[in-house]
C-alpha cells in the first residue's frame, strides 16, 4: 500500500456490525462531499463484486458491507477493502457520478397535495409559488435509502429553504409524500407517519415488491422535481397503478 493509499485507508475507521458485516465510517456530518466519496467507495467495491459480497449500504457519512461469513474471513475482509479507500480521496466525486442516473420525479405541489406548502412558504418569506419554483428547481442526488423501503434522503436542497420538522409528526403521510425536514428533502415511498414539512406529492410508487428492482431510487442518483398539475398527477396515477397491476401478475407467475 503506497502512502496516499495509508493515508487514506486510516481515514476509514472499521466496526463490526456482525459476523458478516462491516460498517466503514468515512466521516460523522451530513456534507455533499463526504456522501460523494462514500458513493464513490461504494462503485469501486461493487465494481469488482467478489463472489463472498452480499450487499452494500450506503449512508451520509459510512458504508456497510455484508459478506458471507462462510466462505471468508471477516479480517480478510477487511484487507480486502483497505485496498479501495484511496478512493475516498479527489476523484471521488468523480468515480461516483460517472454512472449515476438522472431520475425526474412529477411533483404536484400545494392543496391536497402538500398541506404544508402555504406555511412553509410563509416561514421562509416566500410566496408558494416562490417556493415551488425553487424547491423543483434544485440539482439533488439520492444520499441514502433509510427510514422506510425506498425512502429517499436528498441532498442538494437550497441552504435558504431548510425547515424545522414538525413538532408533533403526523401519525399519517400519504405515500409520495415530497417533503423537506432540516437541511433535507425526502419523498414518503408509503403512508405512515412522518413529521417532516409536506410541499407536494408524486403518483409514482417509489416502492413496489412485485417490481424486478423495487426501489425506484437508488443511492447516487441524481432527482430533478417536475411541477404538475392535479389533472397529470391523476393520470400518471392511474399509470402507474395500473402497471402495479402488471408487475404483481408477472410476480405471481413466475412464483
Amino acid at each position: 500500500m503506497n502512502e496516499r493509499a495509508r493515508e487514506a485507508a486510516a481515514a476509514v475507521r472499521f466496526e463490526a456490525l456482525a459476523d458478516d458485516a462491516w460498517l466503514l465510517r468515512l466521516g460523522e456530518r451530513i456534507d455533499d462531499a463526504l456522501n460523494a466519496r462514500v458513493h464513490a467507495l461504494a462503485a469501486r467495491v461493487r465494481a469488482q463484486a467478489p463472489p463472498w459480497l452480499r450487499d452494500l449500504v450506503p449512508a451520509y457519512a459510512s458504508l456497510a458491507v455484508f459478506f458471507d461469513a462462510q466462505a471468508i474471513q471477516a479480517e480478510a475482509v477487511r484487507a480486502w477493502l483497505l485496498r479501495y479507500c484511496e478512493v475516498i480521496e479527489d476523484d471521488a466525486a468523480a468515480e461516483a457520478g460517472a454512472g449515476a442516473r438522472t431520475v425526474e420525479i412529477p411533483v404536484a405541489y400545494g392543496g391536497e397535495f402538500g398541506p404544508d406548502l402555504d406555511t412553509a412558504a410563509a416561514q421562509l418569506q416566500l410566496t408558494p409559488a416562490q417556493l415551488i419554483q425553487r424547491h423543483s428547481g434544485g440539482d439533488y442526488r439520492v444520499a441514502m435509502i433509510g427510514f422506510a423501503p425506498g425512502f429517499p434522503y436528498l441532498s442538494g436542497l437550497e441552504p435558504a429553504l431548510a425547515l424545522p420538522r414538525l413538532a408533533t409528526p403526523r401519525t399519517q403521510v400519504a405515500a409520495g409524500s415530497v417533503a423537506i425536514g432540516g437541511a433535507q428533502t425526502g419523498i414518503y415511498p408509503r403512508p405512515g407517519p412522518g413529521g417532516w414539512r409536506l410541499l407536494g406529492r408524486t403518483p409514482l410508487r417509489l416502492f413496489d415488491a412485485a417490481r424486478a428492482a423495487p426501489s425506484l431510487l437508488q443511492p447516487g442518483d441524481h432527482v430533478r422535481l417536475r411541477a404538475i398539475g392535479a389533472d397529470e398527477f391523476h393520470a400518471l396515477a392511474a399509470d402507474a397503478d395500473a402497471a402495479a397491476v402488471g408487475d404483481r401478475r408477472n410476480a405471481d407467475t413466475a412464483r
